[in-house]
């Protein structure tokens, strides 16, 4: 592979301190899988995927899943697909649910559906300080929010997001998951983690809703009264 692989990112995603991040992605499904993809084309060097879930046939429209996925652990089809896309990328997978005993890198992207799962990952990792940046995408049919947590006040602003399951906005589950809404959730987290590499600031907390054509951000303060798992 020449150099020119990277070359056109070079200026946006500085390959050096790319190369310092062991990233972990939990949850592979409509956010998750895309993070993950986009981070191997990007040259993400060392990628940690975990989710317990198998690739189901409604995962097809809604996630983006392959036929021949069908049946496959979800972290399966997503390794399979990200070495495809970039064999230099060192991948793991963890076929079941994060636990307090899992090993994580140093940059998480949280792409679970449920807000105590939520929770549970964020009262393990929040304390833990070899972890820099914490990126978590929530999604409603065409509404999404992004959140990133790396330092004493933001970490402060995500615990407050955290609510209560039920709390959470009850839809049908045939209007939670679209793969346009999923892929700019996705390409919003990144984004965020590639500000932060450039030594920026990731926008703490970002709702955007396609449907009505607004995004609103905060810098700190709850931006938006949604709650979604």
């Amino acid at each position: 592979m020449t150099s020119e692989r990277y070359s056109r990112q070079q200026n946006i995603v500085p390959a050096d301190k790319l190369a310092k991040c062991k990233i972990t992605v939990i949850g592979v499904g409509a956010i998750g899988r895309q993070v993950a993809l986009q981070l191997a084309a990007m040259g993400a060097p060392e990628l940690q995927i975990v989710d317990f879930d198998m690739v189901e046939e409604a995962n097809l429209g809604a996630q983006g899943f392959l036929e021949s996925d069908l049946g496959k652990p979800k972290v399966t089809a997503v390794k399979d697909l990200v070495r495809a896309i970039n064999s230099n990328t060192k991948i793991s997978t963890e076929q079941g649910p994060f636990t307090i005993m899992m090993s994580h890198g140093n940059v998480v992207f949280c792409c679970v559906d449920q807000i105590d799962t939520r929770s549970f990952i964020w009262q393990h990792l929040s304390k833990d300080k070899e972890l820099k940046l914490f990126i978590d995408g929530r999604m409603s049919a065409e509404v999404l929010r992004v959140l990133a947590a790396h330092d004493a006040k933001t970490k402060k602003h995500y615990k407050e997001t955290l609510f209560a399951p039920s709390e959470a906005f009850r839809g049908a589950c045939t209007a939670k998951t679209t793969i346009y809404c999923a892929n700019i959730a996705a390409g919003w987290m990144i984004a965020q983690f590639t500000k932060w590499l450039r030594g920026m600031e990731p926008e703490v907390d970002t709702t955007v809703n396609i449907f009505a054509n607004e995004i609103v951000s905060s810098g700190g303060k709850s931006n938006s009264s949604w709650k979604q798992d």
